[in-house]
């Protein structure tokens, strides 16, 4: 953590513990109308509209809102109303926006459309006075205040916390409020871990291969994203069920893989996974898990904010290996902070 390279996004990093304390009394109000509102009128699908991280933090609130609540979360195609110009069938649905910017084209026409099918309409941003936000019935802020480095970090981090809140409040879950109250500690117990080891190993490679589930699936898919953005190194996700339908005959010596290992029932078959791919002869990386070289990790607490501390872990351990590939993770090759898409 001492180079001097990437010095605004491992900055970044070490303020996501406090992004999500914040969270606790910036959030309550609009939380609490959203909530009474949700209640007030359930609905009975909710469609999340996102792009790069938050997409990946979408897909955590698919898993978090159908595991605790039972109400089906899909992501829409924004194409359909940007290029397409059709409304969906919302009437009386939700409608889930994640943005740190708020400025992208396509999320704002799809809120807009969604909001004339009779949608209620929810923008979870960084920026609360964004062209998202204002096109929003309701403004939940991520509280992560200004974030410079091209790749996200700490908003991502604050934007699975906020869904769990979001999940908690709507759930009337103690345990799962209990746990983020505890999680900024754990944060900067997860940025602070020993991965040293893991970029010295896989600096030299080609490709490689994340894996995930439950609430680890999201966490696999920011991390390939990463490794591309930041260390030019192709990554591919898989949930560990899509991994044995064709990926797994990749599996040599010389194709890393990362596996984050929920801490649910999720476990089992992922448990199963690993076995097999030491069989395999894999070069196989564990968190959360004693199977194959585990890499460090906080002890275990909850599951999904388990998950929330491993992309923490892994995001600190991002500058270190972008270097030994000769690359700066504060300057994605290609990339600006905000990307404007129709």
């Amino acid at each position: 953590m001492a180079d001097r390279a990437s010095a605004q996004m491992i900055a970044e990093i070490l303020e996501a513990p406090e992004a999500v304390r914040s969270q606790e009394r910036c959030l309550a109000e609009p939380l609490s109308e959203l909530v009474k509102r949700l209640k007030r009128k359930p609905p009975q699908l909710i469609v999340t509209a996102a792009r790069g991280s938050s997409a990946h933090a979408a897909a955590f609130a698919k898993h978090a809102i159908e595991r605790y609540l039972g109400v089906p979360v899909a992501p829409a195609a924004p194409s359909i109303a940007t290029v397409y110009r059709r409304d969906l069938k919302l009437k009386d649905q939700l409608l889930l926006a994640i943005s740190q910017s708020g400025e992208s084209d396509d999320l704002i026409e799809q809120t807009m459309s969604a909001k004339r099918a009779g949608a209620l309409t929810v923008a979870l941003v960084n920026a609360v006075d964004s062209p998202l936000a204002r096109a929003s019935d309701i403004v939940l802020p991520l509280c992560a205040g200004p974030e410079h480095s091209v790749a996200a970090t700490k908003t991502f981090v604050a934007a699975l916390a906020a869904v769990l809140r979001l999940t908690a409040a709507w759930a009337e879950d103690e345990t799962l409020r209990r746990a983020l109250t505890r999680l900024p500690e754990r944060l900067a117990q997860a940025a602070a871990l020993d991965w040293s080891a893991w970029p010295e190993r896989v600096a030299g490679a080609r490709n490689l291969i994340t894996i995930g589930r439950g609430p680890t699936l999201s966490i696999a898919r920011e991390a390939a994203l990463k490794l591309k953005e930041t260390c030019n190194l192709h990554a591919e996700a898989f949930s560990g069920a899509e991994f044995l339908h064709g990926p797994v005959s990749l599996v040599t010596r010389d194709f890393p893989i990362l596996m984050f290992m929920p801490g649910d029932t999720a476990a089992d078959a992922l448990v199963a996974l690993a076995a097999d791919l030491k069989r395999k002869h894999a070069a196989l990386f564990t968190v959360g898990s004693e199977d194959g070289e585990a890499l460090p990790s906080v002890a275990s607490d909850q599951p999904e904010t388990d998950a929330i501390c491993a992309i923490q872990s892994f995001y600190a351990a991002l500058p270190r290996l972008a270097k030994l590939r000769g690359f700066d993770a504060d300057r994605p090759r290609h990339l600006q902070k905000v990307t404007r898409t129709r």
